[in-house]
């Protein structure tokens, strides 16, 4: 008797949606931004060029056919320098999260410990550490 091709294979119970829980699609939604930033802090602290690209479907002119095409997309960094210092933000919705009373920036001294401290902030988002901050920005739903 042959063994069973889907013995093989890990068989588990379907995960939880995030449609179904909002802070879970909150959360991917910041580490998804927080991994865009860390790709464009080591292109920094490199001293190369990051570029993002998007795709959109135009109708070329010639022959009427809708194509695909990419176009380099806008994305601005959440670190900055002030006084020989690097700081970051953790933004959400376009705006700095307060990660602690009246405080919304992280001091990051050097450029090169830029990686370290997203690496941390990621960490702490996995570990639901800015979960009660997510929330407390929620806007109610409009009817």
């Amino acid at each position: 008797m042959t063994k069973s091709l889907l013995s093989k294979l890990k068989v588990t119970i379907r995960p939880e949606s995030t449609k179904a829980n909002p802070l879970l699609s909150k959360r991917e939604r910041l580490l998804t931004k927080l991994d865009q930033q860390r790709k464009m802090a080591l292109c920094y602290v490199n001293d190369e060029v990051y570029t993002v690209y998007k795709e959109k479907w135009a109708n070329d002119q010639e022959t009427g056919e809708r194509t695909k095409t990419r176009i380099a997309k806008n994305v601005r960094p959440w670190f900055y320098k002030r006084n020989n210092c690097y700081f970051f933000e953790v933004r959400y919705a376009n705006k700095p999260m307060e990660l602690s009373k009246g405080m919304h920036a992280i001091e990051v001294g050097d450029k090169t410990n830029l990686l370290t401290t997203i690496d941390t902030v990621i960490e702490a988002v996995v570990a639901g550490e800015l979960d009660t901050v997510l929330t407390a920005n929620a806007k109610p739903i409009k009817k």
